[in-house]
């Protein structure tokens, strides 16, 4: 079916400018991405729904430090569970699924989850959407799915390699997904983000590992390979990235990269994190930190011609001025307590 033969049946107007008018459901709201596109959403749309994962703690993740949170709605819920999305997406405009498990080293432990959550979750998200009528669905993929590249840039036609049952997950969210679009015109888009940093990151990211270990006074850190090579995204440029596209009618149907085009080792990465925090200290390799070695994902670079063609996008925080932010909002002892700087986090 050609694309606007989709738009005509599901009479789909222009969104340009239009989130304003829309009622969005973020899932996957209280993590890191999440939690930062809830700030920019909340005083951009009609009215926002943000998904927290249902804990008997009732805590809301990074929502708990949103500014917003007496401006939207937090529920609180699972994504694996059909009825409970199905009643959640009932009127809602617009869709942002984000809710995943991320962390690959958990993954080789827990490979059923990530199944569960990114596959079914993802599944239960379009089903619903299909049922209830929503105008646009963004469903988030990851960069991880290319594997290791096979040429530079990657766009989106290079192909996907499962180097991890995590990106094998992703790989089968992203089939279904674009299934929905194929089979019952369900007007979906699938955004997919290099690599994103920026404050509230998991420690189980390398980024933030190492500025704790810097700020808490350790002379040895603790690190992975510092051979890969990476596209790092300042958090603000990758949620722009899905606004843009979410606002952008002739992204239904397509799967777009969010990145930068620069392409950098994690050790070049470091050495410019120890240069800001004026560290002397000294990298050692951690072993369970290292992935296995056909797990690997060695290098990534994107190509991301087809988001600046589609909405004009193009990043505004160089990796120096992203790392500067990240570096000063751990600075605040009320921030770098949050995180357990002597346990490797998976």
């Amino acid at each position: 079916m050609h694309r606007l033969e989709v738009f005509d049946k599901l009479d789909i107007y222009n969104f340009e400018e239009k989130l304003n008018s829309k009622t969005v459901l973020v899932t996957g709201a209280d993590g890191f991405i999440g939690a930062h596109l809830v700030e920019v959403l909340a005083p951009k749309v009609k009215y926002l729904k943000a998904l927290s994962l249902y804990n008997s703690f009732n805590n809301w993740g990074w929502l708990e430090d949103v500014s917003c949170k007496d401006d939207i709605e937090i529920l609180c819920g699972d994504v694996r569970d059909p009825h409970y999305i199905k009643k959640t997406t009932k009127d809602v405009d617009v869709i942002f699924h984000l809710a995943a498990l991320i962390a690959i080293p958990y993954s080789y432990v827990a490979p059923d989850s990530y199944v569960d959550t990114n596959i079914n979750g993802t599944l239960n998200i379009c089903q619903a959407a299909l049922e209830n009528g929503a105008q646009k669905i963004m469903i988030t993929s990851t960069s991880e799915v290319y594997g290791t590249a096979q040429y530079v840039p990657i766009d989106e036609k290079h192909p996907l390699q499962s180097q991890s049952p995590y990106s094998a997950t992703k790989i089968g969210a992203d089939a279904i997904a674009d299934s929905f679009f194929r089979s019952f015109s369900l007007p979906v888009c699938i955004v997919r983000p290099f690599n994103t940093y920026g404050p509230r990151q998991s420690a189980r990211a390398v980024i933030p590992t190492v500025i704790t270990q810097i700020m808490a006074g350790k002379k040895e850190i603790k690190i992975g390979d510092l051979r890969p090579t990476r596209d790092f995204n300042y958090v603000k440029d990758t949620v722009r990235g899905f606004i843009e596209l979410a606002e952008c009618d002739e992204s239904i149907g397509e799967t777009v990269n969010i990145g930068s085009n620069y392409e950098i080792s994690i050790g070049e990465v470091l050495t410019l994190i120890k240069k800001l925090m004026n560290s002397d200290a000294e990298f050692v390799t951690d072993e369970q930190r290292i992935r296995p070695e056909r797990s690997e994902v060695n290098r990534l670079c994107c190509d991301n011609s087809k988001i600046r063609k589609l909405t004009g996008f193009k990043p505004e925080y160089t990796l120096q001025q992203g790392l500067s932010e990240t570096i000063t909002w751990f600075e605040n002892p009320e921030n770098l307590k949050k995180y357990k700087i002597d346990i490797y986090n998976v």
